[in-house]
């Protein structure tokens, strides 16, 4: 899903952003190419579809419209948000820059960030891990902050949609699974276990074994002289224990639910 030689989207996300292609136009496209391909072809069916997409979309758009329609604006903040749970986020200066300048000693995490910043672009899988990553997943920072970075770099980046997906990534509204945790180590493994992303992303690891691509931190000292690397300063340590913080979110989140059991 990551394979830089090999996408595996249409990419056509900016063109709708940007109102260069219309999702009208891309919907009757979509039907027509259907139409034409070989019965024996597979045809995904909504939601994982294109047409399953656009219709995601319109529901993003929807839910933005009815929120600023019930309170002027609160589609992209937590106060006054009528699809918001309020979740009592920390705030650390520290652990959001680490996080937005792909500093954050996981591997796969920075690739992301890395790429964010240099194209404007990430595939959704990585952005559901850095998204999960920052709130409840690992640093417990509120996803207002993610979701103003997101809008200040994709180039796709899509009010209603942007904001929509920051709450569901961090279980602040519609989705409830905060259970479900995003690891910024296992997760990309099955899909690169070679870690060819994060050799391209984050040049200083390019040497390592694929053994300790997606946890540098592991590898012994003599392996990291071999890669040309020292952990701790060429790259930085992790800079939360994700098997710690993680179990400490989850309580936190299910505080927070208590709480608010009205949203």
């Amino acid at each position: 899903c990551t394979d830089p030689s090999n996408p595996s989207t249409t990419a056509l996300s900016p063109y709708l952003s940007l109102g260069c292609l219309s999702p009208r136009t891309a919907w009757h496209a979509v039907s027509e190419a259907t139409k034409k391909a070989h019965s024996k072809t597979n045809r995904s069916k909504p939601p994982v579809s294109l047409h399953g997409q656009l219709l995601w979309r319109d529901f993003n758009n929807l839910m933005a419209h009815s929120a600023n329609a019930q309170y002027p604006g609160s589609w992209g903040r937590m106060k006054d948000n009528p699809y918001c749970r309020n979740v009592t986020w920390s705030s650390n200066a520290k652990l959001l820059n680490a996080w937005k300048e792909g500093k954050t000693g996981y591997p796969w995490v920075d690739a992301c960030m890395s790429q964010l910043q240099k194209e404007g672009w990430i595939h959704h899988l990585g952005r559901h891990a850095v998204a999960c990553f920052l709130t409840r997943g690992d640093l417990w920072q509120s996803w207002e902050e993610g979701a103003d970075h997101f809008e200040g770099q994709l180039l796709d980046a899509d009010y209603a949609l942007n904001n929509f997906n920051w709450m569901w990534l961090s279980c602040s509204g519609f989705f409830y699974q905060y259970f479900r945790c995003y690891s910024p180590v296992t997760f990309q493994k099955k899909n690169d276990p070679h870690g060819h992303f994060i050799r391209k992303w984050v040049p200083e690891l390019a040497n390592l074994p694929a053994k300790y691509i997606y946890e540098p931190w592991k590898a012994p000292i003599a392996i990291q002289k071999q890669a040309g690397i020292q952990i701790g300063v060429d790259y930085p340590k992790p800079i939360v224990d994700h098997a710690v913080v993680s179990k400490e979110n989850m309580n936190k989140m299910s505080l927070a639910y208590d709480a608010h059991k009205d949203k």
